[in-house]
């Protein structure tokens, strides 16, 4: 049952192979059966590894964490409606993106493997560093040259080789594709073990709404890695009995960047060729999503849908949580607008969750130019 399985062309392989793709070149997924033995977890330590028995690492001694996840869910007041939020943006490097890296760097370490490379906006490369640095494995992060200046320290100052990349996030993916037919490649998008990561979000959640589930989710997406994470972690949930329905789910992108919400609501099979343009949501700005497909298919299965915002729209809703009391990067707050649009049309009594994904730190320099302009 534990294995890996291509979604191309349904080759299994073990868990203990050191490959991240198929050998037909399509992407791989993890069969896995999670146990949730509700008494042991309430015993141990408030991470994301408490849900031990649903992470597919074979032996303790490989996990690589800095005590990471069981990050806060807030009630919040969006002018008289309540939405809880995950503060993600609270973990060691920053962002959620922690949450796969903690999974998949232990996967590494299991391997015996001694060096990978990332390709990143900013945020997996950080996350990917950082526990690199903590495994004693050699990182190499390629990034877009316009990253903010922020990230890019911080990836370096964990010992990782930056690679900054001229052109779009799309140039700097295929940057690294020669580097990761020689090295493991540590993506978040490509590696199924990054998905093992984020799906705890979803455990932490049923676990902090007294092990229900929510109706609704929105989450923010450019290569899926927290949306499809929660609509596995949600799944395994249901299959095991422990809730009774899955959340819709709401993927959130700029209107720059959207080509998952033009392939959607125009019921288009394939994702359509779209033109990035710049965007304050760097995070999001993914014209080209790997899991396109899966992403698209998660939505409408969940009953869910996406929104679009544009970035008038997340200025006007990074002041306000400003003034809240939450210090985010630009790119949460895009979904911080599409929690204002979603809202427009919510029922009252539904239990919604969103999440805030980035810290505020990562992006000085665009809060500071935000912060001049007049609101």
């Amino acid at each position: 049952m534990n294995r890996l399985v291509c979604v191309k062309c349904n080759r299994s392989f073990s868990l203990e192979e050191k490959i991240w793709q198929c050998t037909c070149g399509g992407l791989l997924d993890i069969q896995f059966q999670p146990a949730f033995p509700v008494e042991k977890i309430k015993k141990r330590k408030p991470t994301l590894w408490r849900y031990r028995e649903a992470i597919p690492i074979s032996g303790d001694q490989n996990i690589i964490s800095f005590g990471e996840g069981f990050t806060p869910l807030l009630p919040v007041d969006f002018d008289g409606k309540t939405v809880w939020l995950k503060q993600d943006h609270l973990f060691p490097t920053g962002s959620y993106k922690d949450r796969g890296a903690s999974v998949l760097m232990s996967k590494v370490k299991e391997l015996g493997i001694q060096k990978v490379v990332e390709d990143s906006s900013g945020n997996a490369g950080c996350a990917i560093a950082a526990y690199s640095a903590q495994a004693g494995i050699q990182s190499e992060i390629y990034v877009p040259r316009t990253t903010s200046p922020g990230k890019l320290a911080q990836i370096q100052s964990y010992g990782a080789t930056l690679k900054k990349i001229p052109g779009s996030r799309e140039d700097t993916a295929r940057a690294v594709w020669a580097a990761a037919q020689k090295d493991y490649y540590a993506s978040h998008s490509w590696n199924p073990f990054f998905f093992q990561g984020t799906k705890t979000f979803a455990f932490e959640v049923w676990e902090q709404l007294d092990w229900k589930a929510p109706d609704t989710v929105i989450v923010p997406v450019g290569n899926g890695t927290l949306l499809l994470g929660a609509w596995i972690g949600f799944g395994e949930l249901l299959e095991a009995g422990m809730i009774r329905e899955t959340p819709r789910i709401i993927g959130v992108q700029s209107t720059l960047c959207a080509p998952l919400v033009e392939a959607f609501h125009g019921g288009l099979k394939r994702i359509p060729s779209v033109h990035p343009r710049e965007t304050l949501a760097e995070g999001i700005a993914i014209a080209e999503p790997v899991r396109a497909e899966q992403i698209i298919e998660a939505v409408k299965k969940s009953g869910g849908g996406f929104i679009a915002v544009d970035d008038e729209e997340i200025k006007k809703s990074l002041r306000w949580i400003f003034r809240k009391g939450f210090y985010i990067e630009p790119t949460s707050a895009a979904t911080v607008a599409a929690i204002f649009k979603y809202l427009e049309n919510s029922g009252p009594e539904e239990i919604i969750v969103s999440v805030l994904t980035g810290h505020g730190l990562k992006a000085t320099e665009k809060i500071l130019k935000i912060l001049e302009t007049p609101p």
